[in-house]
């Protein structure tokens, strides 16, 4: 069994900078949605919920467990606020809990997703509830179930004693009678929350990577307004958010390592892999940030160091290649000795040629010597730890495509659960590249060494 917060390996990590500050905790209602697997709606709830208040007036922050960036584009809009990440791996504890202590001091209500089911992973979504006391709700894909959805959702509450489950939501039901039901056989202190219907049309589109983009979905916000009404529909009356104090947390100020430098960042859907809080710390260090778009076939801006983040260049390889300036102006910025880290989807596009999904192979920039193909299963999943020249950082890998390449690496990262996925950093010059997505808040100090270097 856990304890309530998280264990040594997921504590702060190299460069946190949150401590504790004395006064008033903030308050704020929240609620942490889980379920027993992945593919049970935790996503379409926890976004329902959001947009269900935040059409009301309320300020909403919506959070997500562990690496994504694909959900996070759907909650976000959800609820009109951009969504961090809280990993007990990839931030610490200390990083999470002063992200919680800002929303809670700004928000009506705090709402965090979980990831896959409620006790999978290490660290797992039960360690994050635990560690801040957040209230849990399962979110339970009723649709082929009677009496044992009852037992299910009592087995979740018992399985781990010191959570606060508070109830739980039955999706995709089949009528008012299935959920009368369900409801039923529920013990007082385990109510059913909230009854949802089965309706192929709240459905969202999906690829390999998992949800389609929301930059990608003209109808998003229709779908959200019809999730948030099955939502105000299904609610059972008398259901109320609980509030949570969280403690108050300072942060200590980074200095301006980066003062005076401009970092350009390529932002679309084919580059659109950017946890916030990465954006949030090159600031903090007092870098310039400018945003392009290849796809766009934006130039370059002038900058001094160069960020091309992960996303979906195989699927906009065409695009990429006619850029009529994309492949010299890179060229150009390597050899004038400048930084640029390229993470995954944008190592890809930097390469001599990538094959897609479909088999056809695409001529890229041809920065870093080697091919990379798209093939039809998982290659790569785990979160990582990695040693950079300028200090260890962490992050997480996954990816459907292979990478040949002639260039050694410079170091190879370690899966903390001892996962087989171990993703190499490559470095050429001033451009250095891996699979991993580098979460930049677990050691801003190498991060700025980096970019200006």
């Amino acid at each position: 069994m856990s304890p309530a917060r998280p264990p040594e390996g997921a504590q702060l990590p190299p460069g946190g900078t949150a401590r504790s500050a004395k006064g008033a905790q903030p308050a704020c209602a929240a609620l942490f949605i889980s379920a027993p697997s992945s593919g049970a709606g935790k996503t379409s709830v926890t976004a329902a919920i959001a947009r269900s208040h935040a059409r009301r007036g309320q300020r909403v922050r919506v959070f997500k467990t562990g690496p994504d960036f694909l959900d996070p584009t759907i909650l976000a809009r959800a609820s009109g606020r951009p969504v961090y990440q809280l990993d007990l791996f990839m931030g610490g504890f200390e990083h999470c809990r002063a992200l919680l202590a800002e929303a809670a001091r700004e928000a009506d209500l705090i709402l965090v997703e979980g990831v896959m089911g409620l006790f999978d992973g290490d660290p797992s979504s039960a360690d994050l509830a635990a560690a801040f006391d957040l209230p849990v709700v399962c979110v339970i894909d009723a649709s082929a179930m009677a009496q044992t959805f009852a037992a299910l959702a009592t087995g979740l509450q018992r399985f781990r004693p010191e959570l606060q489950h508070c109830g739980v939501v039955a999706n995709r039901i089949g009528g008012a009678a299935h959920g009368r039901m369900l409801a039923a056989g529920l013990p007082d202190e385990l109510p059913l929350i909230a009854a949802l219907p089965r309706d192929a049309a709240l459905g969202l589109p999906e690829r390999h990577l998992g949800l389609v983009q929301a930059l990608e979905l003209p109808g998003l916000d229709a779908q959200l307004d019809a999730w948030a009404d099955a939502w105000e529909a299904g609610l059972r009356p008398g259901f109320a958010f609980k509030t949570r104090h969280f403690e108050a947390v300072t942060d200590a100020p980074l200095p301006p390592l980066l003062g005076g430098r401009r970092i350009a960042i390529a932002r679309d859907a084919a580059f659109g892999f950017i946890y916030p809080a990465n954006v949030d710390l090159l600031r903090a260090l007092g870098a310039e940030l400018a945003f392009f778009s290849p796809l766009r076939h934006e130039p370059l801006p002038a900058c001094d160091a160069l960020w091309l983040p992960g996303g979906y260049p195989e699927l906009h390889a065409p695009a990429l290649a006619a850029h009529p300036g994309w492949a010299a102006s890179l060229a150009d910025h390597v050899a004038s000795a400048k930084p640029l880290l390229a993470e995954c989807g944008g190592m890809l596009a930097l390469l001599d040629t990538l094959t897609d999904a479909d088999g056809r192979t695409h001529r890229m920039a041809g920065l870093m010597p080697g091919d990379a193909r798209v093939q039809p299963r998982l290659a790569a999943l785990g979160l990582q730890a990695i040693d950079w020249p300028e200090g260890p950082l962490r992050g997480h890998s996954y990816h459907y495509s292979t990478l040949q390449t002639p260039l050694s690496p410079i170091a190879t990262a370690s899966n903390p659960n001892g996962g087989s996925t171990a993703e190499a950093l490559y470095q050429r010059g001033p451009l250095r590249a891996s699979y991993v997505h580098h979460y930049f808040p677990s050691n801003p100090e190498a991060v700025a060494a980096f970019f200006a270097r």
